[in-house]
């Protein structure tokens, strides 16, 4: 390896590159949000294609094994209640039609909930829900840059496949990628860092006694206190491991991944990710190794899947026509232009543990709206950006950078870029109460003013 500084450049030769695909809409990244914007910019009559890197959908659910939605429910005034619906409730019916959805577990004292599910169950039931709506999927393929129609209008997506590089032009762009790769490619501003969430490499166990094991999840913590004063070490406190449908395997996110200088480990960092993938194996054992000699009903657990990549939690955030912000998330705020509504609470990754600051719950209603504003970008007109990359600040992206919250800026995305299409307006003039209006007939629900 050669030092950035000492590094050297080709000049590769110009080429032809053929489009591949033109639609109305196309999709860029096939999580929560992307699953979403996607099939409500079909369900509306538009052609779109969902770009996917893997061979499955899901995002950070399937391909980084969190198993676990979080961000469906809020406490409101002391109930938790589900808050976000439209087409998160029809990809909830599919996985139960499955079999791979558990019913929700209450979290930090009845505080919050969250709902684990099946990883295959998901990619199955993603596909059924897309490919339902009549969204084209081109799926191994991995998107690598832009070319411009004019400085403010994308023009059509650069991507390499199996099949060689090819270009897929688009009316409008919806930027799902959960890196804001292509809102950073065509220019519109951007954030990332200084600081970073720190991200994490999940796994899951089975062979648990669950009898044995009991309520478990509520005594790790103690568990690797008394480990650690024995001499054994663990990169971060704040573990989380809970049991899936199958009561014998249980999920855990337990591991942090850092830079030899103990900063978090930046997702759009080649090297860095690689050195993470390894070091979040390392974790792992040693973590499994821990729960057979400390845990009881886990002596006999065995390491069932790793990831197929690490959890990234943030990256690039865009800079859009509205940023939300840790006191937005902490004071329930409301917005004219709400198209879906955040109960989660703030989530601080930080060094060696994780934070979480909730609303005064149950005083207050115990969410805050999202504005259609968050997912429009500054300076680049034709395309919306939905999901973790959506206009956020570094702890306002900790709260609502959950699927819940990606569900409905996905559908709010998808429902815009039709609008978009339908009336020919740019999707920054599409008119919120137009968007309000179909996202409700759908099912949508915008929160209230209590």
């Amino acid at each position: 390896m050669t030092s950035t500084s000492a590094r050297r450049h080709l000049l590769e030769p110009a080429r032809q590159t053929p489009v591949i695909a033109e639609v109305d809409v196309l999709v860029l990244g096939g999580g929560p949000a992307g699953i979403t914007a996607a099939a409500a910019a079909a369900r509306a009559g538009c052609r779109v294609l969902l770009v996917e890197r893997y061979g499955f959908l899901g995002g950070m659910g399937t391909a980084a094994g969190v198993t676990n939605f979080c961000g469906l429910h809020a406490n409101v005034h002391g109930e938790l209640t589900q808050v976000v619906h439209g087409l998160a409730d029809d990809l909830l019916d599919r996985l139960r039609q499955l079999g791979g959805l558990n019913e929700p577990h209450a979290l930090f004292g009845g505080k919050i909930c969250a709902q684990a599910y099946d990883n295959a169950a998901l990619k199955v039931a993603a596909d059924a829900l897309v490919l339902g709506h009549g969204v084209k999927l081109l799926l191994h393929a991995q998107a690598v840059g832009v070319q411009m129609r004019d400085t403010a209008n994308i023009d059509a997506l650069l991507v390499e496949t199996r099949s060689g590089r090819g270009a897929i032009a688009a009316q409008v762009f919806i930027d799902a990628s959960g890196d804001a790769d292509l809102a950073a490619w065509s220019g519109a501003p951007f954030e990332k860092g200084p600081e970073l969430m720190y991200p994490s490499t999940m796994f899951r166990v089975n062979g648990v006694d669950a009898a044995r094991a009991g309520d478990a999840w509520n005594h790790f913590g103690a568990l690797m206190a008394e480990a650690e004063s024995k001499g054994r070490r663990f990169a971060r406190r704040t573990p989380i491991i809970r049991p899936q449908k199958n009561p014998a395997e249980w999920r855990a996110n337990v591991t942090q991944l850092s830079n030899a200088d103990g900063s978090a480990v930046d997702g759009t960092d080649a090297w860095q990710l690689s050195a993470a993938e390894v070091d979040g194996r390392r974790q792992i054992v040693d973590f499994v190794g821990f729960l057979r000699e400390c845990a009881p009903g886990f002596e006999n657990a065995y390491l069932l899947e790793i990831a197929p990549q690490v959890g990234i939690r943030e990256t690039r955030r865009i800079v859009g026509e509205f940023v939300l912000t840790e006191d937005h998330v902490l004071g329930c705020a409301s917005f004219d232009d709400s198209i879906g509504v955040n109960g989660w609470p703030i989530e601080a990754h930080v060094q060696g543990d994780v934070v979480f600051r909730f609303t005064d719950v149950p005083q207050c209603r115990g969410y805050n709206q999202l504005p259609l504003r968050m997912i429009v970008p500054r300076v680049v007109d034709n395309l919306l950006v939905a999901g973790r990359c959506a206009s956020m600040s570094h702890l306002g992206q900790s709260a609502a950078r959950v699927s819940g919250a990606c569900f409905a800026m996905g559908e709010a995305a998808g429902v815009t870029a039709a609008l978009s299409r339908a009336y020919a307006w740019r999707p920054r003039q599409v008119p919120a109460p137009e968007v309000q209006r179909l996202l409700e007939a759908h099912g949508v629900w915008l929160g209230s003013d209590d």
